[in-house]
């Protein structure tokens, strides 16, 4: 289980993404906060805007719907995790929080991914660590990378 320390999802959520592993409804639960109103201060226009971009990035790439790439709140067996990570090269390891890296490796182990949706609130603990353009570039550039394995073989 993925949780983001800042606290802008509850980890009172956790049981939900569980049951939807366990269950057997996916493989890869990945939360979506695009889906709930948010609190104000949850998330800047511009950063809502380049998730969605992300989104629609991510969907025609792996060829179903994804609908938030950004979400810290992941959960996925320990076995797809490790396969996940002894595989990261393949997509490039330069994901600098790991959503596409989990993602993008997840899609390639053929794993049902189910979007879970989440309440994002305002951080209640800490700052961002995400830099807009410096970061917003980087992960263009994962996507570019990855293209050019799934897409452009």
């Amino acid at each position: 289980m993925i949780l983001d320390a800042d606290l802008t999802v509850p980890p009172e959520d956790l049981p939900r993404f569980y049951e939807a592993l366990r269950s057997g409804r996916g493989e890869f639960i990945n939360g979506v906060r695009l889906v709930y109103p948010m609190e104000k201060e949850a998330m800047r226009g511009l950063n809502f805007i380049g998730n969605k971009f992300f989104s629609s990035a991510f969907s025609w790439l792996l060829g179903q719907h994804i609908k938030d790439t950004l979400c810290g709140t992941k959960v996925l067996w320990r076995k797809d995790y490790e396969l996940i990570a002894a595989n990261r090269s393949y997509f490039g390891d330069f994901d600098p929080f790991g959503d596409f890296d989990l993602l993008f490796g997840a899609a390639k182990l053929n794993l049902k991914i189910i979007d879970l949706p989440i309440r994002y609130r305002e951080r209640t603990y800490g700052s961002t660590n995400i830099s807009r353009w410096k970061h917003g570039w980087l992960l263009l550039r994962m996507v570019w990378f990855a293209a050019r394995r799934i897409k452009f073989v």
